[in-house]
């Protein structure tokens, strides 16, 4: 029998290097991070893959082929930077590419596919981020796919195969037998309101194609970033506010998405912490059966086209998650009728509620809960019947 600890079960947790330091890493770097998460909390929260992304190794191969660490940026060597990663408990992860090259022009993995693979193994890679970038033109970018999940598959260890083709070539419709653990469903996240709006809009009508051991990654997170990055597509100034990047990780929990931490953890604010260490939302993105959630729109009299929606993700414990989101603008009431839930009047059953972030219960309810949410904020609930008598 699986359990949630294996390989693919659940959506990932982790951090990745790109989104704050994209080219400027190193080894010293990565153990901060490792020691941060076993400090504060990080690890026991569920929080296991350190994943350094691109720009990590020399600008060619050796003269055997192989890939090679940059010494400047890790003089100890991929080996033992694992070494430090499994010693506190966590997981490592790195970055190839289903090109010739990176995306920030590094050896690619196209045709090295099963020697990187090996490569990666005896190194102590527990995960690998696989890119798209510089993919030959008349080469099939699933066949490609396939060929490094088989790769990994042979390499000599459990390793989890990240596929990151940005949503091209309708890839949730192929990925899952592939053999990809996750997948990249959108382009590249920006550190700000409108990007995170249009990627979670972006996947409301895919969210059936996640599940165990294949889950739609809807990129890393930005929470906490607050313009913190040192590239300026990724975002420089500004940021979102607590409420903002609040909302973005509720959607990526209900959703199904992978949570990989892009901020400075190092940094982190009391604010920050919070929202990535909530064990109430955690426990819904962690939910075994890692099922898709479904939409509940709001009555068109009510709200119209005013970006509010429900969301519903039924877990294994027969509880309910319910996310009442406003992505518009001014404070909305958004009503919910149980109806739409498969609760009927007549079956005798009040939900009881509880609020994620308020951790606190709210109460039972009949036929309908209406939330007033904040622009760009959430409320999530969840929510179990409760029977007369």
């Amino acid at each position: 029998m699986m359990t949630a600890g294996q390989t693919g079960f659940c959506p990932p947790m982790g951090w990745n290097s790109w989104n704050t330091f994209t080219w400027d890493i190193n080894e010293d770097l990565i153990r901060q991070v490792a020691d941060v998460f076993v400090a504060e909390g990080y690890r026991d929260a569920g929080y296991e893959y350190i994943v350094i992304d691109d720009c990590w190794s020399l600008k060619e191969r050796d003269a055997k082929g192989n890939l090679v660490a940059d010494p400047e940026k890790f003089p100890g060597g991929m080996k033992a930077l694992a070494d430090y990663i499994h010693d506190k408990g966590l997981k490592f992860g790195m970055y190839s590419c289903a090109g010739t090259h990176t995306c920030a022009g590094y050896p690619g993995s196209f045709e090295h596919e099963f020697e990187d693979a090996r490569q990666f193994a005896e190194w102590g890679v527990d995960y690998l981020k696989y890119d798209y970038c510089y993919k030959p033109r008349t080469m099939d970018g699933e066949l490609l796919y396939r060929r490094m999940a088989l790769a990994l598959r042979n390499s000599g260890r459990d390793i989890l195969f990240s596929a990151c083709n940005w949503g091209e070539d309708n890839v949730h419709g192929w990925i899952r037998s592939a053999g990809a653990h996750m997948y990249r469903s959108t382009g590249d996240i920006q550190d700000n309101w409108e990007s995170i709006k249009k990627i979670a809009l972006s996947q409301i009508d895919k969210m059936s194609y996640t599940g165990s051991f294949c889950h739609n990654d809807m990129d890393m997170l930005v929470v906490g970033m607050h313009g913190g990055s040192n590239n300026d597509f990724i975002g420089k100034i500004g940021g979102c506010t607590d409420a903002e990047y609040r909302t973005h990780f509720a959607l990526w929990c209900m959703m199904g998405s992978p949570l990989m931490i892009g901020c400075d953890v190092r940094e982190a604010d009391e604010a920050t912490k919070a929202v990535l260490l909530n064990p109430d939302l955690i426990r819904i993105s962690q939910d075994p059966e890692s099922r898709g959630s479904y939409v509940v729109n709001p009555e068109p009299q009510w709200l119209g086209n005013s970006g509010c929606f429900v969301l519903v993700r039924v877990l294994s414990d027969g509880e309910l998650a319910i996310g009442f989101f406003n992505l518009g603008e001014g404070r909305r009431e958004i009503p919910l009728q149980f109806w739409d839930l498969g609760i009927t009047y007549g079956c005798g059953a009040a939900l009881s509620l509880y609020d994620c972030f308020g951790q606190k219960e709210l109460g039972s309810f009949r036929e309908r809960f209406a939330a007033t949410v904040e622009s760009h904020d959430c409320l999530i609930l969840r929510g179990r019947l409760q029977y007369d008598g």
